[in-house]
């Protein structure tokens, strides 16, 4: 353990780490589980050559600098591969180091040995099993993150073939997750990662225009945030700003998704302005960005549709703040954030902020979201019926970015897939509604319950207390849970009704299974055009998620 290069780097972990620690037992411990690591571990190299014992030491500084987890998350990724490729078991480290420690290097291997065997064409199974580790402890899944990060880094010593496997789980599982739990410096870093190794000619392209645009957009932004800076600290406020770059991923993904060239993207720089709060009043603390938002668009022109209200409404992953575009003097859109240091910090670091925020006594709106998300989670554990598997997907949806955000009369929030209707929502509110459902009424007009709703509509639900559930609603209808509330209440008031309906949505799955003929034009094409080609127009078709090029 008298190697250089390995004391210096546990030196900068602990120097982090004594920030996260109680007391001074804290950091003993971590020593501790630092030289059992170094000894289950010696000599033993990474593919790179290193001393297999910088990565996980590398792991425990990302799980304390990037997502702000404390001693005993600290612990567990120190000793997580010990279980993996050492003779120590579980009952060892639990001797040695506490219920707690070994239960998340248990749930660690756990997650480890779900990904090792998994397959392309199961991965969506793999993400159900992955999600039921979280009803555990969500910190088994935070240090696995913090585990791939670093993996991800140093991709290049490992074979194609293993590169490809990494990739694929991490945009399909560990992305998204990172994502929903707030994770958003993880979440890019990963996703720049991707796009690296997957497109490396975009991602180069990306960062050469970026590069060569950076020293005169900089002094354009410098001279966008001198008046503002002037004008919050003679209005007494105490802030701070950063100026942000889009990342090489978010620029390509914004111009894959709306066919636009790197010239078009208007918000590829943003002012993001972080300010100080002296209390815990939530009220006064939302107050404060509205204010900050008057000065800047008192200053600069504002443009009225992209404003962004997460401070009201916050995301399902905790994510508060005030967004807003407006013209600077140099005639350049500029993307302003407005967010105060708590609001900073949960996006940043997600989920682990908000627990701290929490325990201070700090509540917010954020808070509940992701409250009421983790609930679901811990139903899905405790519960093995059909309305666990109900939830599971619903979750699946929300951290794989398939949901959308509608409100109820009254304002409330419902988290629904994409694609769902009228009275996929009825039965999201409650079975009764579903059950008596008649019409609907989206954004104050009248609808049809088959009507698939958009984000942000807000929609009411007629019913009749004398209508009831119909076969002829599984047509339409398209989640598992308003599809077994509506089968359920057939079965058990009307045997020919349910026969029907069973028949219908086995007709229903039979026609989505059919094969679509396209026709594609791919002449003169090069082969990775010819398959770019092919991917881009089965995607245009409704109904197609999953494109998979099967070359006979």
């Amino acid at each position: 353990m008298c190697d250089d290069r390995i004391q210096k780097e546990f030196d900068e972990l602990l120097a982090l780490a004594r920030g996260r620690c109680r007391d001074e037992a804290e950091v003993s411990l971590i020593r501790k589980a630092f030289d059992f690591a170094g000894e289950a571990h010696k000599d033993v190299f990474l593919n790179t050559g290193e001393p297999y014992i910088l990565h996980p030491v590398r792991v425990a500084s990302i799980v304390v600098s990037k997502i702000g987890l404390g001693c005993k998350s600290i612990c567990a990724a120190l000793l997580h591969d010990v279980l993996e490729s050492t003779v120590f078991t579980a009952d060892s480290l639990r001797n040695l180091f506490g219920d707690k420690i070994a239960s998340l290097v248990e749930g660690v291997e756990n997650m480890r040995n779900i990904l090792e065997d998994s397959d392309e064409e199961i991965e969506d199974e793999n993400f159900r099993r992955v999600l039921l580790t979280m009803g555990d402890d969500v910190r088994v899944v935070l240090i696995k993150l913090a585990d791939r990060l670093d993996n991800c880094r140093h991709l290049q010593a490992l074979p194609p073939v293993k590169v490809d496997k990494i990739l694929a789980q991490t945009k399909a599982i560990f992305i998204p997750l990172a994502h929903r739990l707030g994770l958003y410096t993880v979440k890019s870093e990963l996703e720049n990662i991707w796009l690296l190794y997957k497109h490396p000619e975009a991602y180069h392209e990306i960062e050469s225009r970026i590069d060569r645009d950076l020293v005169q957009r900089s002094r354009e932004i410098d001279e966008f945030i001198a008046p503002v800076s002037d004008a919050l600290t003679a209005a007494g406020v105490r802030f701070e700003v950063r100026k942000r770059i889009k990342t090489p991923y978010s620029i390509w993904q914004k111009m894959q998704n709306k066919h636009v060239s790197f010239e078009q993207i208007y918000d590829l720089y943003a002012v993001r302005i972080i300010y100080e709060v002296d209390d815990k009043d939530v009220t006064a603390e939302r107050n404060k960005a509205f204010d900050i938002y008057k000065i800047v668009t008192g200053l600069y022109p504002n443009m009225q549709n992209r404003m962004r209200n997460w401070i009201n409404q916050p995301k399902p992953n905790g994510y508060e703040a005030l967004h807003c575009t407006v013209m600077s003097k140099a005639g350049i859109w500029v993307e302003v954030q407005i967010r105060s240091r708590r609001m900073d910090d949960i996006a940043e670091k997600g989920i682990a902020a908000h627990w701290s925020y929490k325990q201070d006594g700090y509540l917010s709106e954020s808070d509940s979201q992701m409250d009421l998300w983790l609930e679901k989670v811990q139903k899905i554990i405790s519960g093995s019926d059909a309305a666990a598997l109900d939830l599971l997907d619903i979750i699946q949806d929300e951290i794989s970015g398939k949901t959308i955000v509608v409100f109820t009369p009254k304002g409330h929030q419902r988290s629904i897939p994409k694609d769902a209707t009228a009275l996929d929502f009825a039965y999201c509110v409650h079975t009764t509604i579903g059950n008596q459902a008649i019409a609907a009424k989206v954004n104050m007009k009248l609808a049809p319950l088959s009507r698939k709703l958009r984000n942000g509509d807000q929609v009411e639900i007629i019913t009749a207390r004398k209508s009831s559930p119909k076969p002829e609603w599984l047509s339409f209808l398209q989640t598992r849970h308003a599809r077994r509330k509506v089968l359920e209440y057939l079965k058990s008031s009307d045997q020919e009704q349910y026969r029907k309906a069973e028949e219908l949505l086995s007709n229903r799955q039979n026609q989505m299974a059919e094969e679509i003929p396209i026709r594609i034009s791919l002449r003169g094409r090069s082969r990775p055009g010819m398959m770019e080609e092919i991917e881009n127009a089965l995607r245009q078709i409704d109904g197609i998620e999953d494109v998979v090029i099967s070359e006979a």
